[in-house]
């Protein structure tokens, strides 16, 4: 009989990886090379998640401050042009929870934000081709 060198790394292995697959589907969870390669997709899917998930609360932060800008007759990008130019540093998270939690505070702000922008200054013009 051949002699065995691995120690416990290989049943550690692969007993690791089969109690990251627990709960998946058919071999997934039953056959080592099959629960690897789930694992590692699952894994992989995880990091790109986790880094997905602050592109998307920025953009739902960005839109909930837009309609509440929409309301008071205002764009998004001219709020926050005037908000940068009082001096006002909020972030976006906290920009949202003002906006649809304490609409009174909100227009506050917008108010700041209006007094701020030099008066009359037009859009700028798009250039048409």
């Amino acid at each position: 009989m051949p002699r065995a060198k691995r120690g416990t790394g290989r049943r550690d292995y692969r007993h690791k990886t089969m109690k990251l697959a627990e709960g998946y589907f058919l071999t997934k969870s039953k056959l080592n090379r099959s629960a690897q390669e789930a694992v590692e997709k699952a894994l992989k899917y995880g990091y790109v998640g986790r880094r997905r998930k602050k592109r998307d609360f920025r953009s739902l932060w960005i839109v909930r401050i837009n309609a509440a800008c929409k309301e008071n007759g205002v764009s998004y990008s001219r709020f926050m042009d005037g908000l940068k130019k009082a001096g006002i540093d909020l972030n976006r998270k906290v920009l949202s929870d003002i906006a649809t939690l304490d609409i009174a505070a909100f227009k506050v702000l917008i108010e700041k934000a209006k007094a701020a922008l030099p008066s009359g200054t037009p859009l700028p013009k798009t250039v048409e081709a």
